[in-house]
């Protein structure tokens, strides 16, 4: 099936892309407007501070993982393609549905698991996860900033096996891909803006995955990009509060410690 004369295929593997940086980018703007300074997890100056690399080298490594990505999503359309050129038709509205919610779990799944073992591996934590928390002040367009291989396992195999087990077509792989990377862009903005729906929908959220890049809780908080269930089952859940900083603005704290 094409959109416009443009394979669904083609538009699964770069419309999500092209959403990355247009959700990021309007996170870049909002970040101008000096009144939500009062909506920041951190501190302008935090950032600077506590984030140990440029601006510019997280968007050159956000470009090398959307490339693995590329390459991957364009290889597994080829080999599962319908050479037959027969149109495949969408299902139902409520098989969709079933289709999201699958690929939802199995995406948190996968991650969950591949993302809690490159904490307890001392050697993938220090040579390929430590580059994410690099960030320790997270941003929005350094989402997806992460070593090529973490990006390989995590994110690229993670979202081939959603793609797969779930059963969905391409098209609906345009819109499932483009929503995953909105969660995950918003998850790592440093705002905690009121109205902002997801936050209603999800408790895994920009505030719940603060906690994580934070040193007092690189143990918990695994679960991304969705839900919260295999942390709370497994026992890694750190639950938090949006308090009121010291000197003005927003925090997320968390419960279970008293960090005074």
């Amino acid at each position: 099936m094409a959109i416009g004369g443009v394979s669904d295929e083609l538009l699964g593997t770069f419309v999500p892309i092209a959403v990355y940086w247009l959700y990021s980018g309007l996170y870049v703007a909002l970040d101008g407007v000096g009144r939500l300074d009062g909506y920041r997890l951190h501190p302008r100056e935090e950032a600077a501070a506590k984030n140990t690399v440029s601006k510019g080298a997280v968007v050159r490594g956000v470009l090398v993982q959307q490339a693995f990505q590329v390459a991957v999503s364009l290889t597994l359309f080829a080999v599962i393609g319908d050479e037959s050129g027969t149109e495949q038709k969408q299902p139902p509205a409520l098989v969709i549905a079933g289709q999201f919610i699958i690929a939802m779990l199995v995406m948190d799944t996968w991650q969950y698991f591949m993302h809690r073992y490159m904490h307890i591996n001392k050697f993938l934590y220090k040579h390929i996860h430590s580059k994410h928390h690099t960030l320790v002040v997270p941003y929005s367009f350094g989402a997806l900033y992460n070593h090529p291989l973490e990006g390989l396992i995590l994110d690229t195999i993670g979202g081939a096996l959603s793609f797969l087990v779930s059963g969905m077509t391409p098209r609906t792989s345009i819109f499932f891909f483009s929503f995953a990377t909105i969660k995950t862009v918003d998850d790592h903005c440093g705002l905690w803006l009121p109205g902002n729906i997801l936050h209603v929908l999800f408790n895994n959220n920009s505030a719940y995955h603060d906690i994580h890049h934070q040193l007092y809780g690189n143990k918990y908080n695994f679960s991304q990009p969705f839900f919260v269930m295999w942390d709370k089952i497994l026992g890694t859940y750190m639950p938090y509060s949006i308090e009121q900083r010291k000197g003005g603005g927003i925090e997320s704290r968390p419960v279970k410690l008293n960090l005074d």
